[in-house]
């Protein structure tokens, strides 16, 4: 309680104008970046316009919001192109306690260890182009590595196919995840770092069994840190997009066609570029609602 009185006051001597001088650079640049361009482009979702070069622009009123509910061959597109990145959603959230919370149970029972936190960390360097072209080259029908080895101890009959849209969906949430492994660790070792150290002692002396440990003292403690990851993952999710051009998400691969593909080609290939950032908006509308509700939920667990 002294703590966090201390705390709290030393929050409250801080002026007010250097309270915001000190998140100003970040602030700016989300400002520019990203809050702006999204108002100036709003005016364009009620128009026809094709491209950025467009000379000539009407007005279409709602004609792009309907036109994803009346136009079938549109419609079929953009499920498809849902269900895809849905099941990529479900298959990497498993991901994140699979190669997140796993790893961070090591670490927090074995011993923190730096090195090891380094090595988790590695992957996140290497770019989205260069992990998509890392699966293409371990897991290519004819010459993937990982197909050779499966072909080599009598798996070859039925190799991995990263064009199906099953193959595109397992392969890139488990590159995806080893790819953020390191990111996800932290999120979750920094849930089991505030859990206090007598509580989980007094367990021990009661004779709690580990499982127990788990259900009833560690994971009710680390919502906030479910809930962040969550979110994060959700994010990530429905905004990949480099690992699918290089999966050939813009040329032969249909099973790598997810809704960031699909409004990058209605966009910019099929030159529709007011109806793409009209599709965007569509989906990101129940994104922010389900992020509000999330981010509810963690105050909630934080009170």
């Amino acid at each position: 309680m002294q703590a966090s009185a201390t705390r709290r006051q030393i929050r409250f001597k801080l002026p007010f104008p250097t309270r915001y001088l000190f998140i100003s650079p970040q602030l700016i640049l989300f400002v520019g970046l990203t809050i702006l361009p999204f108002i100036l482009s709003l005016p364009l979702l009620f128009t026809d316009m094709s491209d950025l070069n467009d000379p000539q622009v009407h007005q279409v009123g709602l004609a792009n919001f309907v036109a994803i509910f009346t136009d079938p061959d549109l419609g079929t597109q953009f499920l498809d192109a849902l269900s895809r990145t849905v099941v990529f959603t479900t298959l990497n959230y498993l991901n994140i306690y699979i190669f997140g919370l796993c790893m961070a149970l090591v670490l927090y029972e074995v011993g923190f260890k730096g090195w090891f936190f380094t090595i988790l960390y590695l992957p996140m360097m290497m770019s989205g182009v260069a992990l998509g072209y890392v699966a293409k080259m371990l897991f290519a029908q004819g010459t993937g590595t990982v197909n050779l080895i499966l072909a080599n101890l009598g798996f070859g009959n039925s190799p991995i196919n990263l064009n199906a849209p099953e193959g595109t969906a397992i392969i890139l949430a488990l590159m995806v995840g080893w790819r953020y492994a390191g990111f996800n660790v932290a999120i979750f070792l920094a849930g089991l770092l505030a859990i206090p150290k007598e509580t989980i002692e007094a367990s021990i002396v009661d004779g709690t069994s580990y499982w127990q440990r788990l259900t009833r003292i560690y994971f009710p403690q680390m919502v906030p840190s479910f809930i962040i990851a969550s979110t994060l993952l959700i994010i990530g999710s429905f905004g990949v997009f480099d690992e699918l051009v290089a999966l050939g998400g813009l040329t032969v691969n249909q099973g790598a066609r997810f809704l960031s593909i699909l409004f990058y080609s209605q966009a910019f290939y099929s030159r529709h570029l007011a109806l793409g950032m009209t599709m965007a908006i569509e989906t990101f509308l129940p994104l922010v609602l389900i992020g509000a509700l999330l981010l509810a939920l963690q105050r909630r667990a934080q009170r």
